[in-house]
């Protein structure tokens, strides 16, 4: 792999791991298409990781907040009020939904280096179907004053459902869970941060147990380092501004545009693939 394909690859990483069009399937393509049929699952995590600090930075406040309350909380303190409250209540929410995704994490990561291109595109067209049906579901649903509320229990679990969907390449993690905590009944601007905050555990899980090949990984020179930090540095810009612009768009209510890129990607994808 060179430096240039290195920070193509995090480019891509950066704008789709945020944007709900799949980086996972994305960056399957842009291998292919670059001819690098041997890139090692590690790597597309390690990009994964430079996304994860873009998302430390956007919610730092959020972030910081919850982990002062985990420690209060693991110290055995009482609540302060009911922000303290509502951040447990999100942390315990976090925790059920990184469990349930991880069970059908590794359910399905023997999947993943198995599937070709054409099926990556069909990934897409599921992940168009789930933002126009999360749209459509928002409108009819009558207005909640849950706004800013944690997810309970019961929506977690199917976030963290729906978050396992979205490990198969073509289907958007974010877009999937987004549209999951919808379909719950969590409301968007609490849907799109929770998207992202119940992402690091599972990134990180990902990377641990991909670690393992570090060392394998870098004595058969695939990857090489100036390739591996070219691309960690790309994805991490792009990513930063790929998420602030897409929780604009999430306030806005319009996450189903994405569908008119992905429909027809996955159609080229499939004829010309």
């Amino acid at each position: 792999m060179t430096v240039f394909q290195g920070i193509i690859l995090g480019f891509i990483q950066g704008v789709a791991e945020f944007l709900p069009i799949s980086s996972s399937g994305h960056l399957k393509i842009a291998q292919t298409l670059l001819h690098l049929p041997n890139v090692p699952l590690l790597f597309d995590i390690f990009l994964h990781l430079a996304t994860l600090f873009a998302v430390f930075i956007y919610f730092r406040q959020k972030i910081g907040a919850l982990l002062v309350v985990f420690f209060r909380w693991i110290t055995l303190k009482k609540c302060a009020d009911d922000a303290e409250k509502n951040n447990r209540a999100f942390i315990l929410a976090v925790i059920v939904s990184t469990l349930i995704t991880g069970v059908l994490g590794v359910l399905t990561s023997k999947l993943i280096p198995e599937m070709s291109a054409k099926i990556v595109c069909l990934g897409f067209l599921v992940t168009a179907l789930l933002l126009v049906l999360s749209a459509l579901f928002e409108r009819k649903s009558p207005k909640s004053d849950a706004a800013e509320k944690s997810p309970s229990l019961s929506q977690a679990a199917f976030i963290g459902f729906m978050q396992g969907v979205g490990t198969l390449p073509g289907i958007s993690r974010s877009g999937s869970t987004i549209a999951g905590a919808v379909f719950a009944g969590v409301d968007r601007q609490t849907a799109g941060e929770y998207s992202f905050i119940v992402s690091i555990p599972a990134i990180l899980g990902a990377f641990v147990l991909e670690a393992k090949d570090i060392g394998e990984i870098a004595a058969t020179g695939e990857i090489g380092a100036l390739p591996a930090i070219a691309g960690f540095i790309a994805a991490f810009v792009t990513g930063f501004f790929a998420l602030a612009v897409l929780m604009r768009i999430i306030r806005r209510g319009k996450l189903e545009w994405f569908a008119f890129y992905l429909v027809p990607a996955a159609i080229l994808g499939i004829l010309f693939l």
